[in-house]
């Protein structure tokens, strides 16, 4: 019976572990507070774009993305094959330089330039730094945002709302 039981713990920690790596460092990015450079970085390294996850330290939901979400290897793999991506802290005073090469506080980068008034806000850039796809709110977990992210990878954005391609996955799921 010990036996058993030191098994089962066993694989209790191993998948626990697999399941909850930091999302600080194996899905951001070191953000160095140059969007411009960033842009650059991304398209030497034949990324598709970047993502900005802007949060807020008592933000439950941004918690939660991090703990059921971004923590999730297959998660981690697909976005750092394909963007850069970045935490924003909506009340950070930390200098930065946006897409276009203004030097602003993170704080102004996320209210005056991108209008974020509710966290997380999951935005992906293209390369030329245009906002393309915007979320705002928690996604109901991983597979939605592997859907979100292969929404802005393979370029559906530029056809149909996320809403539709959502609903497509969601289907062909369920008749697999």
């Amino acid at each position: 019976m010990a036996a058993i039981s030191l098994l089962i713990f066993t694989v209790t920690i191993e998948a626990a572990s697999v399941e909850t790596r930091d999302p600080y460092v194996h899905f951001f990015d070191q953000f160095f507070g140059d969007l411009q450079e960033e842009l650059a970085n991304a398209k030497e390294e034949g990324k598709k774009g970047v993502l900005i996850f802007f949060e807020m330290d008592e933000c439950p939901f941004c918690h939660r993305m991090k703990r059921t979400v971004l923590n999730r290897p297959e998660v981690q793999k697909f976005f750092k094959e394909n963007m850069l991506s970045f935490a924003i802290d909506i009340e950070g005073d930390v200098e930065m330089v946006d897409f276009k090469g203004e030097t602003m506080s993170q704080k102004d980068f996320s209210f005056k330039v991108n209008r974020v008034r509710a966290t997380p806000v999951i935005a992906f850039y293209d390369l030329q730094g245009e906002q393309v796809v915007r979320y705002t709110g928690a996604t109901s977990g991983p597979d939605e945002f592997l859907w979100m992210g292969e929404y802005f990878v393979d370029g559906h954005y530029q056809k149909q709302s996320f809403t539709r391609y959502k609903r497509e996955k969601r289907k062909a799921s369920k008749n697999r």
